[in-house]
């Protein structure tokens, strides 16, 4: 088999990632018309918006972490052509799936202890819980689609993911503002009627998952259907586990870096939670750049594993990185030139904007290191490797991201410098720990791969 060059895996990685990227971008849309909408109906609603949606992302990512262990499963399976044990793996999926359900449902109908560590007002309390609750009503639809997303990405064909992700976001809008802002004889629900539309949305978004996987004739070729039914296979799961709950925890880690900096931060008052929630979530929306890329190159070393074709899943996991880091560079210079007109298309609220402006100098510095650490990582799970990782991520993000902006930005001690109190000491801290895990996970992605390569 002749070698093939970086630029060749490259265009591979970009025609992969691509809808990969559309797809996410809708997804997260979803969470701008949230904060867009919420914040034109109250800033009370808006900062219960960023309490409940810290926490639900908190569950949600790390419960659909675990679930993200049928990924490299499948790709690999797709690798070899074993095809049929594909079907096996997603019907086991999917009692775990249900499982998982279960432990997310009790989290958000019962957040009282997570909502507390905010010492946030009765009124705001209030409407985080109402918002989680209604919640917990859509969290088994969305497990169970991203089954649906984790298969199709495994196999290389995202594009039919994305186009019901866009209309998932068409359906968005009106659906806010009718829960929001009330209309057909429904009152005003305000943050929470961001909830109820999502919940509609999730389940339908299944349903017409299900009618595809059902009636499309490449999906037989994995016998989702008509092969009877299939009780949890426990060694199956244990497997699954074994790499989906390190997985997931990573996943958690990450997101709870931030769930617990808005918590924290709203101990700072409404105005400084606001203006973290809308610098946090165009974060969110860069991120999805280089999410993707790592999804399509962990697709593609995955598959080269499977093929045991150990030198090209080598090239193509490099090429990703690269190609990560450099387009996630250029894209946090732009946004910090860009970052006045930015805030101000998020909210007319002139002191809000006054609270996240400052705030995307650090969304234009940890570009480059985010982009590193989230590429790296995902070629090291499509070699099924995650348990490290998982710890790299506890220890950076928790202990110094964490614990070094809860000592820079609420200065128990008394001696923090001025610069960095309030939200700047939580978004710097964070900063620093990302670049930590960037290199960090470089390191173990070479000693990997240099295994990988002597075992073949």
């Amino acid at each position: 088999m002749a070698r093939q060059g970086p630029l060749h895996h490259t265009i591979r990685i970009a025609a992969l990632a691509w809808p990969i990227l559309v797809g996410q971008l809708a997804v997260i849309a979803n969470g701008v018309i949230d904060t867009a909408m919420t914040s034109r109906f109250s800033a009370t609603d808006l900062a219960a918006l960023a309490l409940g949606a810290s926490i639900y992302i908190s569950v949600f990512v790390g419960l659909n972490g675990v679930l993200q262990a049928l990924a490299p499963v499948i790709g690999q399976l797709f690798g070899a052509k074993r095809f049929d044990a594909i079907g096996f793996e997603i019907k086991q999926g999917t009692w775990l799936a249900l499982f998982l359900s279960c432990i997310g449902c009790l989290v958000l109908l019962f957040p009282q202890p997570l909502l507390s560590l905010a010492h946030a007002s009765p009124e705001l309390t209030a409407k985080a819980t109402l918002y989680l609750r209604i919640l917990a009503l859509a969290l088994p639809a969305t497990l169970g689609f991203r089954i649906y997303g984790a298969l199709n990405t495994a196999i290389a064909r995202p594009k039919m993911l994305m186009v019901i992700q866009l209309i998932a976001l068409l359906l968005k809008v009106p659906l806010n503002a009718l829960f929001i802002f009330g209309g057909w004889g429904l009152p005003a629900f305000g943050g929470p009627g961001c909830a109820i539309a999502t919940a509609a949305i999730a389940w339908l978004s299944l349903l017409v998952a299900w009618t595809i996987l059902r009636t499309v004739p490449f999906y037989r070729t994995f016998g989702l259907f008509g092969t009877g039914f299939v009780a949890p296979h426990w060694n199956t799961q244990r497997a699954l586990l074994k790499l989906g709950i390190p997985m997931g925890l990573s996943y958690l880690i990450e997101v709870t870096a931030f769930t617990f900096m808005a918590l924290f931060i709203a101990r700072l008052g409404d105005t400084a939670v606001a203006g973290h929630q809308i610098t946090a979530n165009f974060a969110t929306v860069l991120y999805m750049l280089p999410l993707s890329i790592a999804s399509a190159a962990g697709t593609l070393v995955a598959q080269a594993i499977g093929a045991r074709n150990m030198e090209a899943a080598r090239r193509i996991g490099h090429a990703g990185i690269g190609l990560a880091a450099a387009l996630s560079t250029a894209i946090g210079g732009a946004v910090w030139l860009a970052r006045d007109a930015i805030v101000h298309a998020y909210t007319p609220n002139e002191i809000i904007a006054g609270a996240a402006l400052p705030l995307f100098l650090f969304i234009a510095f940890y570009q480059l290191f985010d982009a590193v650490q989230v590429t790296t990582a995902f070629v090291l799970r499509a070699y099924k490797v995650a348990i490290v990782p998982t710890l790299m991520y506890a220890l950076a993000l928790w202990g110094i991201g964490l614990g070094g902006g809860y000592v820079l930005g609420l200065n128990p001690f008394g001696w923090s410098p001025v610069a960095t109190r309030g939200a700047a000491g939580f978004w710097l801290a964070n900063s620093a720990s990302i670049a930590l895990v960037a290199a960090g996970l470089l390191w173990y992605l070479r000693v990997i791969q240099r295994t990988a390569s002597q075992s073949r």
